[in-house]
């Protein structure tokens, strides 16, 4: 019975995680509180978790802080681009969908703003646990975050399986879960990511943000 409860074997360390992980949930929540911090305090979720999914934390609460106000401004410009993208999306889609009608054109703008907001969900995946790894242009960020997206499809969809079974729960089930909800999925994510972000540059054995010596995504 011991063996069961053993921190050192792999299911107990990942439930352990996953309770870590509903902490953080609550740091996220409460940092994202100003809502134009909603960047900083994601970007900063992520780098904890992707450590933790590298069994490589040390200090939860002043991991996330350190990487919330290091990533601050980046985080926060790339939050505002992608915010003001995902508005722009959603006011064209409710007028399409209030005048559209069964014509060549507006079968055309319908397909065209589809492809547009699958290609914003893929690089609002990738955007921030990217951030929170690498040191590149917003630009790049946005280019690397679709291009990884793409390139690794089964993740993307596992990921976006992932958001959805929460939202899900949420909407459905147990409203409450919203308050660990987040944290959660960004653990799950987290171990789907770490080898993807490995593979495009990110060595484990490299020095991290806190330090000062940043690894560079590749612009593939």
């Amino acid at each position: 019975m011991s063996n069961l409860i053993d921190p050192d074997r792999p299911l107990m360390a990942f439930i352990t995680k996953m309770a870590y992980s509903a902490y953080l949930n609550i740091l996220w929540l409460i940092c994202c509180l100003p809502i134009v911090t909603i960047g900083a305090s994601t970007t900063a979720l992520f780098y904890v978790t992707l450590k933790m999914a590298e069994d490589r934390d040390d200090g939860l609460t002043g991991m996330f802080f350190r990487a919330f106000r290091q990533n601050f401004l980046p985080a926060t410009k790339l939050w505002l681009i992608l915010l003001g993208t995902g508005a722009f999306l959603a006011i064209d889609g409710y007028i399409v969908w209030h005048i559209w009608s069964q014509s060549i054109f507006w079968t055309l703008v319908a397909a065209l703003l589809i492809v547009a907001a699958i290609v914003y969900a893929v690089v609002l995946l990738y955007a921030f646990p990217l951030l929170a790894r690498f040191e590149n242009t917003t630009f790049g960020i946005l280019k690397t975050a679709l291009l990884v997206g793409l390139r690794y499809l089964v993740c993307t969809l596992l990921m976006t399986g992932i958001y959805f079974l929460m939202g899900w729960v949420v909407v459905n089930l147990f409203t409450p879960a919203f308050l660990l909800g987040f944290g959660c999925c960004a653990m799950l994510c987290s171990f789907l990511l770490v080898n993807i972000i490995h593979a495009i540059g990110g060595d484990p054995d490299a020095e991290n943000k806190e330090d000062g010596e940043n690894q560079h995504a590749a612009d593939e």
